[in-house]
């Protein structure tokens, strides 16, 4: 066979072999593989569907529609396989709720936070594998710092191999069937999806990421550095924190006052001496920080005495704290190193004044009188916040007499004028309201404790470290 027919063979070959791949999706197996995409793609259809009026019948508070819904997704036809279909139905609906919650200045702490207020425990593990789930879709770069650390705290990470079988896998590590699985992520995106617009703190996943200046970038989704509170300027040196939290913790957990006031004193010394630094090497280097937000959780019972402590650490520490009630929270504006002061002193101080609560009310035989356990705590805030407020005026005039008046006390200026303007951007409409105190035994007892509270070097404290 001479060289042009084979040529002509082949391509006669190449032809043939062209219009049978044209063909067969119209015949054959390419048939049965397009009606195969086509009924997945019917059923995807039919689930997202069914999910959809499950949410309305949830919202309208229509329980006998809403279980005639769980029973339809319950029996998804087609056996195993129209599991998986329902399985990944759910999963993009809660990639798209979690990506509107963040569009609407939710952050990953928030939205387990009021899910295991509002919904308990249980609803908020499975928030933190939507978390987890929505997170997939961003670029490291475009993932701010806080949320970066928020999503390491919260260990959401992905640990289903596939969005087919997750919502069963989750169904056997919590012990629900079919049905309560489906019960409980419905109710959550319901949850999910009424949750009101908050102020933004930092910037959403999948935008620009701003990272302070000269600090390392975090290790990716949920392994950022657990002590590296990043925002818009220097954030606390991460093993200060480490050793500030290692002394609070020993201080709350010893028996013994003094050495919890010795640990305490110690734990202050080491977070003033480091924001009085910070502050003076942002100045000196020309540093533009600017301050930040932080919501810290202000949870029942007592939450508006608790918010009033929370509001006198902030103050102390030129930070403003704003308290949105219905939510659980309080917004603390401020800056990075003096947030990180704030947290941790109210936490320890929330701890010392319920344990001396406790004690007081045994003593008295009223530990159980709501009006005694409010007014103690309302007491203690006061009290805590004058010897605060003294201490650091005290530690601040020292300061500028070791680091220059001319020096220190235009940049303590500057930045409390910026916190100013921060808060009543974010908070143009902020009303001040008192703690009801009725109870005077818990009253005194509260500012007693109030004084006996590991504070009182808390003005040498903030005085060492402007040295």
């Amino acid at each position: 066979m001479g060289s042009r027919n084979r040529e002509r063979r082949k391509a006669k070959q190449k032809a043939r072999a062209n219009r049978v791949r044209a063909q067969a999706p119209e015949s054959g197996a390419g048939a049965f593989y397009q009606e195969e995409r086509g009924q997945r793609e019917m059923f995807r259809r039919i689930a997202d569907q069914l999910v959809a009026a499950a949410l309305n019948a949830q919202l309208a508070r229509d329980e006998a529609a809403l279980a005639e819904y769980v029973e339809l997704l319950v029996a998804a036809p087609g056996g195993p396989a129209g599991r998986r279909v329902v399985n990944r139905s759910l999963a993009g609906w809660f990639d798209r709720t979690v990506e509107a919650a963040w569009q609407r200045g939710w952050q990953p702490a928030d939205v387990h936070r009021i899910v295991n207020r509002q919904a308990g425990q249980r609803q908020a593990r499975l928030a933190v594998d939507a978390i987890a789930g929505q997170m997939r879709q961003y670029a490291a770069a475009t993932v701010d710092e806080r949320w970066k650390n928020q999503l390491y705290d919260l260990n959401a990470v992905l640990w289903w191999e596939d969005d087919g079988t997750w919502l069963d896998a989750w169904g056997d590590r919590e012990g629900r069937d079919r049905a309560e699985a489906l019960a409980d992520t419905l109710g959550l995106l319901t949850l999910l999806h009424t949750l009101p617009a908050i102020e933004s703190l930092c910037p959403p996943p999948g935008t620009t990421r701003r990272d302070p200046p000269g600090r390392p970038a975090g290790r990716g989704h949920g392994q950022a550095d657990p002590g590296h509170r990043a925002g818009a300027g220097r954030s606390a040196d991460p093993r200060i924190l480490d050793k500030v939290r290692a002394l609070l913790a020993k201080a709350e957990s010893t028996g013994f006052a003094d050495e919890a006031e010795a640990l305490t004193a110690k734990a202050q010394q080491l977070m003033a001496r480091h924001s009085i630094d910070e502050a003076l090497l942002a100045a000196r280097e020309g540093t533009r920080d600017e301050p930040a937000g932080r919501r810290v959780g202000v949870d029942s019972p007592y939450e508006a005495a608790k918010a009033s402590l929370l509001d006198v650490v902030a103050g102390a520490n030129r930070c403003r704290s704003v308290w949105t009630k219905n939510l659980g929270f309080a917004t603390v504006i401020g800056f990075q190193p003096d947030l990180d002061a704030v947290e941790l002193l109210y936490t320890s101080l929330l701890v010392q004044a319920t344990a001396a609560m406790m004690q007081a009310g045994s003593r008295h035989g009223r530990s159980r009188t709501r009006s005694f356990r409010q007014s103690f705590l309302a007491s203690f805030a006061v009290r805590i916040g004058q010897r605060l407020t003294a201490a650091t005026e005290q530690a601040s005039e020292q300061a500028a007499v070791e680091a220059g008046e001319s020096r220190l006390l235009p940049v303590l200026a500057a930045r409390g004028d910026a916190v100013k303007e921060a808060a009543e951007t974010m908070f143009p409409q902020v009303v001040a309201r008192a703690v009801n105190a009725t109870d005077g035994e818990g009253w005194a007892s509260g500012r007693a404790a109030a004084d006996l509270a590991s504070l009182h070097t808390y003005g040498e404290v903030t005085t060492a470290r402007s040295r």
